[in-house]
Parts: C-alpha cells; sequence; structure tokens
C-alpha cells in the first residue's frame, strides 16, 4: 500500500463521513506527515507511522461508535480463519493484541456495556493460550482501572513483535485496504510491529516465540540488556581448587569397579521405602552411565574448569574444614556425564498426601527429603533411618517398626513435622549441608528450622503477601525470596530484615534461583518475563522475554553462562546470561514445567513436569553451535537424550547431587 492508495483510502472514507470541508487541508497535512512505507526487505515494519493512525481515529471519532470495533474485529476474524492454511496460522497471531486493545479502547471511550459485550463475544478465541491475561482484563471495568493497573497500563503502551513472512503482510495489507476499517488499522499501526521475512511462512511449532511484547520500554530493555555481567565462577572456589590439585577424575580414571560400586551404595543407602499416610516410597531407576563398549565417556571439555574467575560482591561465609573437605570428595567422585553417559536416578513418590502436597525439596546428598503441605505443616524424613527398617512392615505400618518420631496421640510416624506457619507451605529449601532448611508460606513470612535440633530458629517477615518460593544461596549463609507483591528479596541467616528488594516485575514473582557464583539471581514471572538482578546493587542488569505464559522454575549451569527457564504451556527455553538471547527452545512436555536442574559438570539439562514424565536434554550439543549456523537454521534445538515417564507421579523437584546422582521427588496421583 503506496502514499497514493492511502491518500486515495483516506478521502473516500472522509467522504463517505462528511468531512468534505477539511479533505484538502488533511490531504496536505498527510502529505508532509506521511512517511515513506519500507521496502520488502525491510526486517521489521508498521503499515505506516502511529501519528497518523492517531490522526486518523480523531477525524473520525465523531462519527466512529462502538459498534465500529466489533464490526472491524468481526470481519477481520472472519478473514483469517477463511484464509489459506499455509498462511492462516501466521495471520491468526494478528488478532489477540487487535482483540485485546479493542477492548481496551471501549473502556477508555466509557462504553463500558459495549466492551463487556465484545470480550464476552470473542474471549473464548484466547482461552487456550491467553487465559491468565484475559482473566486480569476482565477486571478492568472503568477507564481509571486502565491507569490503576499495571498490566493493563503496560498493554496500553506496549508494541507487540510479530514474525511473519512477506506474503502473509501483503494480504493483510490487502484485506486492510479492501475493508476500510481505520479503527482496526489504527490499533493495528499503534500496537502491533511486524517482522517481515522474506520465503515461505514458518511452522506452526514457531509459534511460541514468534509474538513478543516489546513496549515503549522496549529501548530500556535493550539499554538494560546492554549492561555488563561477569557469568563466572568464584575465584579460590572448591572446584578451583580441586582441578589445580588433580582435576576430577572420569570414570575411566577410577580403579576399576569403583563407579558402579559407589554408585550402589549410595543407591543402596537410600533403597528404604515409607509408609503410611503422608509417607513416601522411593523408587530407584538406573540408567546405565556407560556406553556401548562398557566404558564411561569423558566429555572433550570441562565446561566448569574453562570457566573464567570472578570476585565475591558479597562477604562470603567461612567453610568448616571438614565440610570443605566432604565437598571435595564429593567432587573428585563425582561422575562425568554426557549424550552416552546418562546419569542413574533416584525418585522419591508421596503416597497418601490427598492433594495437600505443595512442594518438596532434596537435601545435596539425598538423605533428607521435605514436604510443604497446605496445613502448614513441613515435613522431613530421614532416608538412612528408614533405610533401618524393614520395607514391609513401614508399607503395613508394623508397630515393631522402628519409628523417627512419635506424634501428640502416641503414633509412631517415620518423619520430623515441623509447625509453625499459619497458611499453606509453599517451598522449602536445604541448606548446603542439610544442617537447616528454609520454608515459604502463604502467610508471608519464611521460617528457618534447624534439622538438627528440629525446632524453628527465626521468622523472616518482610513481604506483604504469599511467599511463592525460597533458595539457598550454593554456599548457604544467603537465601533468596518470591513474592506475591512482585517483588524478590535477599536475607542473611544473621538478620531478620532484607538486604536487597528486588521490584520491577509486573505480576508474581513465582520463582528465584541464585547465580552460581551468587553475584546475580534470576526471577521468574506470571508477566511470562525472567530477570536477572544484581545482589550488590539491586538492579535489574537483564530481561529475558519470550515465554507465553508464567514462568514456574529457573536453574542456572555449572558455570554460569547459561540459565534455563520452564513455564505453564511447558515449554523450556535456554538463554544466555552474556548476550540476554535464547540459545535454544526446549519443545516435548505438554504440561507445566515444575522443575529444572543442571548436571554438574553442565553437560546435561533435567526437567520434570506435570505430564508425569522427568526429560534429559543434550545441552554441549546446542552451546557448541556457531553463531552463522544459528542464524541459518533460526533457533537451534536442544537434541532430547532420554524421556523418564513415572507411573502417575507429576515431577514437583529435581536434583542432582554434587557426584552426579539425579534425585527427584513427586506425589501420586490417581486422577492422571
Amino acid at each position: 500500500m503506496d502514499e497514493e492508495n492511502i491518500l486515495k483510502f483516506v478521502t473516500e472514507y472522509l467522504k463517505k463521513k462528511g468531512f468534505k470541508q477539511t479533505e484538502h487541508a488533511f490531504q496536505e497535512e498527510l502529505h508532509q506527515q506521511l512517511p515513506l512505507l519500507p521496502n520488502s526487505s525491510s526486517s521489521s515494519t508498521s503499515l505506516f507511522d502511529a501519528d497518523i493512525a492517531k490522526q486518523l481515529l480523531s477525524f473520525s471519532e465523531s462519527e466512529i461508535g462502538p459498534v465500529r470495533y466489533q464490526d472491524g474485529y468481526s470481519k477481520l476474524r472472519s478473514w483469517t480463519y477463511s484464509s489459506l492454511d499455509l498462511y492462516r496460522h501466521e495471520l491468526l497471531r494478528v488478532l489477540y493484541p487487535v482483540f485485546i486493545h479493542c477492548y481496551m479502547d471501549l473502556v477508555a471511550k466509557g462504553h463500558i456495556q459495549e466492551a463487556r459485550s465484545f470480550f464476552n463475544s470473542f474471549r473464548e478465541d484466547h482461552e487456550m493460550m491467553h487465559l491468565r491475561d484475559l482473566q486480569k482484563l476482565e477486571g478492568v471495568l472503568s477507564p481509571s482501572h486502565l491507569e490503576e493497573m499495571e498490566f493493563a497500563h503496560s498493554l496500553r503502551q506496549s508494541k507487540v513483535n510479530i514474525k511473519i513472512c512477506q506474503y502473509s503482510y501483503e494480504l493483510l495489507l490487502q484485506f486492510l485496504h479492501k475493508s476500510q476499517s481505520t479503527t482496526v488499522l489504527g490499533i493495528i499501526n499503534e500496537h502491533i510491529n511486524f517482522q517481515v521475512s522474506p520465503g515461505q511462512p514458518s511452522s506452526i511449532s514457531d509459534d511460541a516465540d514468534a509474538v513478543t511484547l516489546t513496549g515503549n520500554g522496549q529501548d530500556a530493555v535493550s539499554q538494560i540488556n546492554q549492561k555488563e555481567i561477569h557469568w563466572g565462577l568464584l575465584e579460590d572456589s572448591l572446584e578451583e581448587r580441586l582441578e589445580k590439585t588433580g582435576g576430577l577424575l572420569s570414570d575411566s580414571e577410577k580403579p576399576e569397579g569403583e563407579t558402579k560400586e559407589s554408585e550402589w551404595e549410595e543407591n543402596k543407602k537410600r533403597s528404604a521405602d515409607g509408609g503410611k499416610q503422608g509417607s513416601i516410597v522411593k523408587k530407584v531407576k538406573k540408567d546405565k552411565a556407560t556406553g556401548a563398549t562398557g566404558k564411561a565417556t569423558r566429555p572433550e571439555t570441562n565446561i566448569v574448569t574453562m570457566a573464567p574467575r570472578v570476585k565475591p560482591e558479597l562477604p562470603l561465609p567461612t567453610i568448616p574444614v571438614e565440610v570443605e573437605q566432604s565437598i571435595l570428595d564429593d567432587l573428585r567422585n563425582r561422575v562425568q556425564l554426557s549424550g552416552v553417559a546418562l546419569p542413574s536416578v533416584s525418585f522419591y513418590t508421596f503416597i497418601n498426601a490427598h492433594n495437600g502436597l505443595n512442594c518438596s525439596t532434596i537435601s545435596h546428598d539425598g538423605s533428607l527429603v521435605a514436604a510443604g503441605f497446605s496445613d502448614s505443616s513441613l515435613k522431613i524424613w530421614d532416608m538412612e533411618k528408614l533405610g533401618q527398617q524393614s520395607v514391609g512392615s513401614v508399607l503395613q505400618g508394623d508397630d515393631n517398626a522402628t519409628p523417627v518420631e512419635f506424634g501428640s496421640n502416641g503414633v509412631k510416624r517415620p518423619y520430623t513435622l515441623f509447625q509453625g506457619h499459619s497458611g499453606p507451605v509453599y517451598s522449602a529449601s536445604f541448606s548446603p549441608m542439610g544442617d537447616f532448611i528454609l520454608s515459604s508460606s502463604a502467610d508471608s513470612t519464611i521460617r528457618l528450622w534447624s534439622t538438627t535440633l528440629n525446632a524453628n530458629l527465626v521468622c523472616y517477615k518482610g513481604h506483604n503477601y504469599p511467599v511463592w518460593d525460597v533458595q539457598y544461596s550454593p554456599v548457604g549463609h544467603y537465601f533468596a525470596s518470591a513474592s506475591h507483591d512482585r517483588t524478590a528479596r535477599i536475607w542473611s541467616m544473621e538478620r531478620i530484615q532484607p538486604l536487597r528488594i528486588m521490584a520491577g516485575h509486573l505480576s508474581d514473582v513465582d520463582c528465584v534461583q541464585w547465580h552460581a557464583n551468587c553475584n546475580y539471581i534470576a526471577t521468574g514471572s506470571s508477566d511470562k518475563t525472567v530477570r536477572l538482578w544484581d545482589v550488590q546493587t539491586g538492579d535489574c542488569v537483564r530481561i529475558f522475554i519470550g515465554h507465553r505464559s508464567m514462568v514456574l522454575s529457573l536453574a542456572m549451569s555449572s558455570d554460569g553462562r547459561y540459565m534455563a527457564s520452564g513455564d505453564e504451556d511447558g515449554a523450556i527455553m535456554m538463554w544466555d546470561l552474556s548476550s540476554g538471547r535464547c540459545v535454544a527452545p526446549l519443545l516435548g512436555h505438554t504440561s507445566c514445567v515444575w522443575s529444572l536442574a543442571f548436571s554438574g559438570e553442565g553437560s546435561i539439562l533435567a526437567s520434570g513436569s506435570a505430564d508425569c514424565t522427568v526429560k534429559l536434554w543434550d545441552v554441549t550439543t546446542s552451546t557448541k553451535v556457531s553463531k552463522t549456523e544459528e542464524i541459518k537454521s533460526g533457533n537451534t534445538r536442544l537434541r532430547l537424550l532420554k524421556t523418564l515417564p513415572t507411573k502417575s507421579t507429576p515431577v514437583y523437584s529435581l536434583q542432582f547431587s554434587r557426584r552426579n546422582l539425579l534425585f527427584g521427588a513427586g506425589v501420586l496421583s490417581k486422577s492422571v
């Protein structure tokens, strides 16, 4: 649509609406302000300048009633659904932003009843992909709400980037020209930025990253993502010390049979099953860590040892000598994993939880398993004590079985009960050595418990709403929390007030994760973004945009260079912290991704989902892809190594031990 056609379209419309006296003046003004349209080789374009769209709407506003929004959207919707199959999925991407802005424009003009009618008429088209957004917008009932609600205000000030091929773009232009709907034309021009690419339409599987929200703050986001970050490991870390004294031993360097025996002893030590209501049954699933030759294959390079070293920004706690030696022993005996040497998996299954289980976590050595419940309780199972009981006696509830603790009614129970919260417990996190555990709750507090004294030590208050997640730092002492109040906070065990408050998300902060060097934390939010924060300054240094639903889980690679994030739709994205770009999307899960974990050397990513599977992904394959190859192929894909199904058990948590044994936990679901 060139300048002459636009002028013709505008003048014809103005004549129909009775603007004869202003037609000439409008043409002159339009000639002066109308920019040249970009050519077909442009990678990013709008229909024409936003100011022109606003002028078109202002000239005809007196004649455009609320019915014009419904008519304009209905025509666009009908045309889109009747388009050729090859181009339809690209054109459908335009409908949602047009829908929400038609609705918000009607509300802004005071047509509340018409806005509600419009919203209810077409909301079903978008519920599958945007249900949570629609639930928020449903509460916008007056013009003042558009300013008071941050989510709605952000949408009004934003633009949406939509990837579309050249032919689809031209089809859309032709339709808008023929339909002569200035309402839809103005909305598309003001709120959509098309990224036009030559060639055939993208595949339907690429829809997840084909629509991204930018906004007037896009320049600010780009500026934030230009900040320098230091993603390496800490100077004089235990990994570095071990490397200097001889490095990590691979399986091939260990005495014959040591790998299998140590792995077997580790599994045997924790192979007992729990029983009674609320107890757990542990199931061990072993994947051979050897290839066809019977020998483990060592990766070509050690990702961790190649990472740069950085100085800590927080004062770090002193590690006791015996604790340091224990960690070094674990690192020295770490099993090196790769695409042909997969981890052994130890899975803990909760039974008889009666839908009351909200979260679970496992200590670094797998000796302790904790779970938070809706009745405000936190329970911890000691696997070593459970292992002293016979499997049959525990499952049958035999009174002769050795109990871990007696309840108030004298009944033996195989767990330690922690009570203190006044609301459901949503998250728990063990300290690196397992001597402390943190829990967060709907009562807006975080509690610190001693696993040796079996007592509550501190109650941390600061959040104003439920705390969804809490995570210890890799060195202990410090921890981070995420809350419904849209903030994340950093705490130390010795102070009852937070050290830093990270504010910037537009909705709940659902999950939080520490960087390997403790200088940064990452937060995932219901606003579909992930942010990286500097713990020293409290500033946001990265904003990752690309998810289509709320972000539920995060994981940092061992060297601190990459981050993985999982969302409610089952999509996983791996990000390069340096550039802020998505390295590779991981598509395979069919439901919420509740947990992610990188292996110790960083070659394997494990993901746990509500679809009752654990998936293992080859990380090194994608990260070695060159920039030119990445540009040619669009996005790379991580290679799925293996899918491990559970028996009707959604996976709540995953964690690699220091020796690279993968621990998992979930609750048996009869409804699945």
